[in-house]
């Protein structure tokens, strides 16, 4: 298993890069595309459009939850283009997090002019 904080870094490098190259103003998944493909590159396993069911009454319920990409099972991104990050966006990171006992993920705003301003970390306390 590769180190957490060895991916982390190479996930924020790689958005550096993407970023640098075609600046803000495509769709969301272009960018994870771009993403995914520059992490392959680095040898990092990505999957893209995981499929997140809930959890209720001992039932595995799906309810059309997709996380944008898990990465080496360790690291969630959510990728969004919008104007400025919402609450509601750190929920739903939040809330995938805990669905996969996850510890690690980025919510990631490339709709900004500095990708670093766009970059969050968020860590769940499980």
């Amino acid at each position: 298993m590769k180190n957490i904080e060895a991916i982390a870094t190479e996930i924020v490098d790689a958005s550096v890069k993407i970023h640098k190259a075609l600046g803000p103003g495509l769709l969301e998944s272009a960018y994870q595309q771009c993403l995914a493909y520059e992490l392959s590159k680095r040898e990092i396993n990505v999957e893209c459009e995981v499929l997140q069911p809930i959890y209720y009454d001992n039932q595995v319920i799906d309810a059309g939850y997709r996380i944008d990409m898990l990465v080496e099972n360790q690291i969630i991104i959510e990728n969004k283009c919008v104007e400025r990050l919402l609450p509601i966006h750190m929920a739903q990171i939040l809330t995938y997090l805990k669905l996969r006992q996850i510890k690690l993920g980025f919510l990631i705003n490339w709709n900004t002019s500095l990708i670093k301003n766009g970059i969050k970390r968020v860590a769940n306390d499980l």
